[in-house]
């Protein structure tokens, strides 16, 4: 048997007046989806557990069967681990953003204009790290570059229950209430409004800014946490596995669990991203022998994050597509399994991420009792099928039509 988990970060929505009041699942072309609903079984997973915020890091830990409730200790630290960076007992690792802040002259009264500094890619960000590292770093205080927008710093002897807030929870706003606060928040802090004095004028700012794109002005702390300890995928559920996926993040929640990363060249978290070649390498490692592959999308986040619905639509037809490509390649395999869902809603709306329960699918082929519906949040919710996030895969990995 084999067994691939298709996951579309943020997918889920709410309705939009502007999508005829429905929402982007809803509205987008999504036959493959829509073939799985009818001819396999759905439900509803609650993968963010009361009292957790909503992040792909609580979320995806559920999804692969790990109770955040036991194992969460932070997000950085699982992208630490995808970079290849040893954590020590008294590290804390922070997510490290290179945002886009507006051009008021006090730090405080600076807007969140764009928490990716418009996507700016893994070459130029690079280099903006290199600058960062090289004025702000110590001893103590030690910054890593990672992709993109997405970087890391490691504080020997720092705190994890310092206050901070995600950047795509505040687009718009005005910093100075989310501005670090508790222990360490000074030392935070300095270094944010340190990086506006120099970042600025650095050359690859100064040629985004001639290029029309938004400069990466600033850094921007949230994420902390302290080294993970994750139980094995395969001792869990006996499965041999890999995981695709342009982001640190899932990379280093695989490696935790003892799943091998795949390395694709091409993939962006965007979706402008080599989706295909993310199809090919899953049947690759299948074809190798493994029992499971994770394949992780993070463009419909993406759009969701960035309120572009046309671009979400986008997205999650490019899921959709690919799920046709795994299901064409699968029939290589005289028995396989498909579990299909988000990990999380990101509604347009809002601009960022919800805890409400996501939509599933499960396909272990053709159901006799095969009944035609959609893929989507309302058909989900009406089937009647509710479970806890952590016990989805045990579900899907047992599960029979």
């Amino acid at each position: 048997m084999k067994y691939v988990v298709l996951l579309g970060d943020g997918m889920a929505d709410e309705k939009i007046a502007a999508l005829d009041n429905k929402t982007p699942l809803q509205y987008a072309n999504t036959p493959n989806m829509d073939y799985l609903a009818t001819h396999g079984v759905i439900g509803m997973a609650r993968t963010v557990p009361e009292g957790f915020q909503p992040g792909s890091d609580v979320a995806n830990l559920s999804v692969l069967g790990y109770n955040p409730k036991e194992y969460y200790t932070g997000r950085s630290p699982l992208e630490a681990v995808s970079m290849g960076i040893e954590l020590k007992d008294e590290d804390v690792a922070f997510r490290c953003n290179l945002v886009t802040l507006s051009e008021e002259e006090k730090y405080e009264e600076k807007k969140m204009v764009d928490y990716s500094a418009d996507e700016i890619p893994s070459a130029e960000s690079g280099q903006l790290m290199a600058e960062v590292n090289k004025r702000l770093g110590s001893e103590q205080l030690k910054f890593y570059p990672g992709f993109g927008f997405r970087h890391l710093l490691v504080w020997t002897g720092g705190h994890p229950d310092v206050k901070l807030t995600p950047p795509h929870d505040i687009s718009g706003r005005v910093i100075k209430p989310y501005l670090p606060q508790g222990w360490g928040s000074e030392i935070l802090f300095n270094l944010m409004k340190a990086s506006n004095s120099f970042l600025p004028g650095h050359p690859v700012n100064k040629k985004r800014s001639e290029a029309g794109l938004r400069p990466a002005n600033s850094i921007w702390f949230w994420g902390q946490g302290k080294r993970p300890a994750l139980p094995k995928f395969k001792d869990k559920f006996g499965l041999s596995g890999s995981v695709i996926s342009a982001v640190d993040l899932i990379k280093g929640i695989g490696i935790c669990a003892g799943l091998d990363v795949v390395k694709l060249e091409g993939v962006t978290g965007t979706v402008k991203t080599n989706y295909k070649g993310k199809v090919r390498a899953a049947l690759a490692e299948l074809h190798k022998g493994k029992d499971f592959v994770y394949i992780h999308v993070e463009a419909p986040d993406a759009a969701g994050h960035r309120g572009e619905p046309e671009t979400k639509i986008r997205a999650i037809e490019m899921v959709d597509e690919m799920l046709g490509m795994l299901m064409e390649g699968l029939k290589g395999f005289q028995n396989y399994k498909i579990l299909l869902l988000p990990d999380h809603p990101t509604p347009l709306r809002t601009m960022t991420h919800s805890s409400n329960p996501v939509p599933f699918a499960i396909y272990a082929g053709d159901s006799p009792k095969a009944k035609s519906r959609t893929f989507d949040e309302d058909s989900a919710a009406a089937s009647g099928l509710y479970l806890t996030g952590h016990t989805l895969m045990d579900f899907f990995v047992n599960y029979k039509n």
